[in-house]
This record gives structure tokens, sequence and C-alpha cells, in this order.
């Protein structure tokens, strides 16, 4: 597995947080410094937690268990789209829609739903319908892909979810935390870290440092399919 040297995350911006009236109180911890009113987080620390999340990532992978991506904020969308299907786990480019943890014996039947229709679309057995019915249909099959469409292969709880932007994807990251799943969490200055069980302290919005650490964390799930089971390290708060 590669490690991510201070450099490399220094010229990827990974050290800018936000403005220092924004800063979370949690996030302190993680800062090195405050220029031109700047939060700047502390590199050392981001490299340290990006390796135990890293380790915690691959350790899932080799057990057999699925993580889920996410990233709903329009810099992280096709970043976290395109990963998630290299290494062929679940994801959510978008808005995050409600209950998907929480309720999701109900979002599953959508999912099905989605699944059952596209599989007769192109099987031709949508043909017995008249031609404005195939139409409804056909927009009831893009509205659900829109909403669900990287959900497909989530059959069941996912064992562990990264996100980017943990403030922006509150919703998501207290229906893992009320339902004990792991929260691998890209997250800024202005990001609740008590809610972050394997937290990135580092720049969420770049497009550059976001692609850096969800590639990372894409690698190590690639790499601990790879690699024998092992147990997941004990969280790093």
């Amino acid at each position: 597995m590669i490690t991510t040297d201070i450099q490399t995350l220094f010229e990827a911006g990974a050290h800018f947080g936000y403005a220092r009236a924004r800063r979370h109180p949690t996030a302190s911890p993680f800062i090195f410094t405050t220029k031109d009113r700047t939060d700047i987080f502390d590199l050392e620390e981001t490299g340290k937690r990006l390796e135990t999340a890293k380790a915690f990532v691959a350790s899932l992978a080799g057990a057999g268990k699925q993580i889920l991506f996410i990233g709903g904020k329009h810099e992280a969308l096709s970043v976290v789209k395109e990963l998630a299907e290299r290494i062929g786990v679940p994801y959510t480019a978008g808005r995050w829609i409600g209950g998907t943890l929480t309720n999701f014996k109900n979002i599953r039947k959508r999912i099905d739903r989605l699944t059952k229709l596209m599989q007769e679309r192109e099987t031709g057995e949508l043909e017995k319908y008249t031609k404005r019915e195939r139409l409804l249909i056909d927009r009831e099959i893009e509205e659900l892909l829109g909403r669900f469409g990287g959900l497909v292969s989530m059959t069941d709880l996912p064992a562990a979810m990264f996100v980017v932007d943990s403030r922006h994807e509150d919703t998501a990251v207290k229906e893992a935390n009320q339902l004990s799943i792991p929260v691998v969490g890209l997250a800024s200055t202005d990001c609740d870290f008590s809610l972050v069980q394997y937290p990135i302290p580092a720049n969420d919005t770049s497009i550059r440092s976001i692609r850096l650490f969800a590639e990372a964390i894409a690698e190590a799930y690639q790499e601990g399919k790879k690699a024998p089971s092992s147990k997941p390290p004990a969280s790093a708060k």
C-alpha cells in the first residue's frame, strides 16, 4: 500500500482549512496554525490519520465486507462515482436520501423495483405496454437511477462509510452513528470530528485534495481484497 508523504499532501493543498471563525471546537487538535485568518492543518497528523483509515478500510475488504462511498457536494461527485465503480462498491454521488440506512428495508424495495424495470426493459418485456406506458416507465427508471443507481449492489447495510465532507453529509453521518456503522470521513475545520470514527483532517473542498484522499481509500480497499483477513484496527479517536 502506497504511503502518502507530507510533500504530496502539501502539493494537493490538503493543509488549507476554513476561516478561523468557522472552526468547530473538535477540529482544534488537528490544526497547526492560523495564517491570514485561515486555519492550517497539521499535515503530520493528517498523514497518520490517513494511514489509520487506510488500514481499517483494507481490513474490511480483507474480511469481505462492503464500504459505502458518499460525496454529494459538487467537487466530489465525479470522483466518488468514478472510484466507487472502479473498486466495485456502492455509492451515493448526489443528494443523500434520508433513511437510506435507517429505513433501508423500504429503500431496498425501491432499488429492487429499479432492478426489475431495467431487466424488463433489457429483455423486451416492456413491449407489451403501450407507447405512453413505456414512456412513463422510462421516466420512472431514470428517476430511480438518479436516486438509487449507485446503491444497486448494496443488498445489506454497509460495514462502513467513506464520506467527503462529514458536515455536508451530516444526515448520512448521523444515520451511520445511530446504527453503529463506522465512518471514515474527509473533514475540514468546520466539521464535528466527534461524529467520525476514522477522521482524515484535511481540505475537503479542493478537487485535487478530495481526489488524493478518495483514491487513497479506494486503493486501500482494493489492496485489502488481495490480503488475508485481519481484525480491523481500533478507531484512532
